[in-house]
């Protein structure tokens, strides 16, 4: 286990709130990007930003091809980077996109997905982590409740919260098909979840979270304090959401799909150390060790 100074301690007894003791946005003032400094200040305010057109519909068209070549290729399904659904055994997620297909790897470097990013982190980034998610209509499932950071913390040893995650829109999201929900302003404090992590805990956690999970009372007093937004829109846009952000999305049981890319990106001044609350690291693929920076 690390020896380092463990600023954000998680999986006790208790449940135990830590204020935020990092900056939400790194960048000095005026930092040049493609984020304005109004939508900076959103964001260091709320934790999120949304951008309506992020990539345009044919470039929509094309991403959507790619999902669907991936999802449906043989060996990508088994692959332990693809995790199915518990119940109809259809692929939910496909980790690690920006290795196995050169065309999600473009996205990676476009400026405008890293740019955000480097303009966020204040420095270059590397990608913790990347994945498609996929929602077909009738019955998928949600991702319940959770902070990122517990998680990449406990389990793949970030120590700090200097990490941006960016969900790109590849079909509508609409207010009805399982689309995601944030509690603004909940990134300004780390819920620390009671319950020790069990070895292999990714296996699980990856179909239905259940260590790292807040408590009923926990959720209630945060959706209390800040409410729950609710991110709908187009094909194309996108969400970008801080690290330690309060969040979850419901079943899909409408006809509709919800499909989406999900890219994280981490400081590399922030590189992953051992696990501060887990017995062993879990997989490269889920928790990047590779911290070239995104060029």
């Amino acid at each position: 286990m690390t020896t380092m100074t463990d600023l954000y301690p998680t999986r006790l007894a208790n449940e135990v709130i830590t204020p935020r003791m990092d900056p939400v946005v790194w960048s000095e003032p005026g930092a040049p990007g493609p984020i304005s400094a109004d939508h900076l200040r959103d964001f260091d305010r709320d934790g999120f930003l949304t951008v309506d057109q992020l990539i345009t519909p044919d470039e929509v068209a094309v991403y959507r091809a790619e999902l669907d070549r991936l999802i449906n290729d043989p060996a990508v399904r088994a692959d332990e980077r693809s995790i199915v659904e518990p119940a109809s055994k259809d692929v939910r997620s496909v980790f690690e996109v920006h290795r196995i297909s050169e065309v999600f790897a473009e996205l990676v470097r476009d400026p405008r997905v890293v740019g955000r990013a480097r303009q966020i982190l204040g420095s270059d980034v590397y990608v913790h982590q990347s994945r498609i998610n996929v929602k077909p209509g009738f019955g998928a499932s949600g991702f319940y409740w959770h902070s990122d950071f517990e998680t990449w913390h406990a389990e793949d040893g970030l120590p700090a919260m200097r990490t941006v995650s960016v969900s790109i829109a590849l079909t509508e999201n609409y207010d009805t098909n399982g689309g995601l929900m944030i509690m603004p302003g909940s990134h300004r404090t780390f819920l620390g979840c009671a319950g020790a992590t069990p070895k292999d805990n990714y296996k699980k956690s990856l179909q239905m979270q259940d260590a790292g999970t807040p408590s009923n009372e926990a959720l209630s007093e945060l959706a209390g304090r800040h409410g729950i937004k609710l991110f709908t829109g187009p094909a194309g846009s996108a969400t970008w959401f801080d690290c330690n952000c309060m969040h979850g999305s419901g079943d899909n049981i409408t006809p509709f799909p919800r499909s989406n890319v999900f890219i994280v990106f981490n400081s590399v001044e922030n590189k992953a150390v051992e696990p501060f609350a887990a017995p062993v690291r879990r997989p490269e693929f889920i928790g990047a060790r590779d911290f070239t920076p995104v060029r």
